[in-house]
């Protein structure tokens, strides 16, 4: 029997690859016969370097100096394999790299994000992969575009901070010094538009520092900032589905690097070889932080189930918290939680190793005693 083991992190308690290893670990005791293909994947956020770093023979680490989301200096990696370089882009602007007391939604920017980019085609990437999520800022990547040359004027003609809190007094962006840049591809988790009740700013800009009466205000500097760019770019990707991902990093990234934004797990798949992995199965396990409604809008575990109803293999899920269970029961054979007695979520998350590894010798109990392997 060979059993691929394909999972995404679980935040804030374990990586993609601790999790694999966790789940291994309870298979293994009740499968101790069988083979298995540990698979850690990502869909666009945080996780993207550690997939790659081991899923690709060649990748060469790079370890620079940039701006977090609020100007700090702190250091950040990206990889290289062979000219394609991938970019992680919450090695600069993540919301982990900013505590929870001094996230400032109206000062955080993409400024370090536009530094990797730099230094990435500095150390010689023709091509470039770049996962956004997990991210701190809100500014449509006003920030990156400054990083790679951009200038913000005001009414007077004068040059501004590229932070937030300055773009209601944008009048005029001037491009002339971009650099040429390689071909981009943006792995990208979710589907939000730039702006509206589903934008960035309605949707995940709470969870960054925004205050609720700062809402409007937000709103509507994005849209004044969106308007600018499309008008000086003769683009308009404020309702591209993608757009308003990590505060409308997306939106930037293909208005001001002329982008192309992918689904991030299929992307990261296609280049980590999970199709074929899982076409060689006879079972796949997946698993992350949250099962809900929201993984099947591109999340790892949605699209490792997809893959593996396409070549006709069974697939289960597990996860530290559940939700929308019936949605769920249509897209795996079968769904767990690591919880099984009550507990904080502080304590969860303390002893999520252990919880893991012991809720996936639970199914394989379960998968053996009804299934008969």
């Amino acid at each position: 029997m060979h059993i691929v083991i394909a999972p995404d992190k679980f935040k804030g308690s374990l990586t993609a690859i601790e999790a694999a290893a966790a789940i291994h670990a309870g298979f293994s005791q009740v499968f101790p016969e069988a083979t298995f293909d540990l698979l850690p994947l990502a869909d666009g956020g945080e996780g993207i370097l550690e997939a790659f770093s081991r899923g690709v023979s060649d990748a060469e680490n790079y370890t620079v100096t940039v701006k977090n989301a609020l100007g700090h200096e702190v250091c950040a990696e990206f990889i290289l394999s062979g000219k394609t370089a991938v970019i992680e882009s919450s090695q600069a602007n993540g919301l982990y790299l900013i505590p929870f007391a001094d996230r400032d939604i109206s000062r955080a920017n993409t400024f370090g994000v536009g530094q990797l980019i730099l230094a990435a085609v500095a150390a010689g990437a023709e091509k470039i992969l770049i996962g956004i999520g997990g991210s701190a800022t809100n500014d449509a990547a006003l920030g990156l575009a400054a990083a790679l040359g951009c200038v913000f004027l005001d009414a007077n003609e004068e040059e501004i901070e590229p932070i937030p809190a300055n773009i209601p007094r944008i009048a005029r962006i001037v491009s002339s010094s971009m650099p040429p840049l390689p071909p981009i591809t943006v792995a990208c988790d979710v589907a939000n538009p730039l702006l509206g009740d589903r934008g960035a700013t309605r949707v995940y800009a709470p969870q960054k520092g925004l205050l609720s009466e700062q809402a409007d205000e937000t709103e509507a500097a994005l849209k004044h900032f969106a308007s600018l760019a499309n008008a000086h770019f003769k683009t308009n990707f404020t309702e591209t589905p993608g757009a308003g991902a990590a505060g409308g990093l997306g939106y930037g990234l293909m208005t001001f690097c002329q982008a192309n934004l992918e689904s991030g797990f299929h992307c990261i798949a296609k280049a980590l070889g999970a199709e074929e992995k899982i076409a060689a199965a006879d079972l796949v396990v997946t698993a992350e932080g949250s099962l809900d409604a929201q993984t099947l809008e591109g999340k790892t575990p949605h699209g490792v189930s997809q893959l593996a109803r396409k070549y006709g293999k069974p697939v289960y899920a597990l996860a530290g918290r559940l939700a929308d269970e019936e949605l769920l029961f249509h897209h795996f054979d079968g769904i767990a939680s690591l919880v099984n007695a009550p507990m904080t979520l502080e304590e969860a998350i303390a002893n999520a190793p252990d919880l893991l590894g012991k809720a996936a010798a639970r199914m394989a109990h379960t998968i053996r005693s009804v299934k008969g392997y």
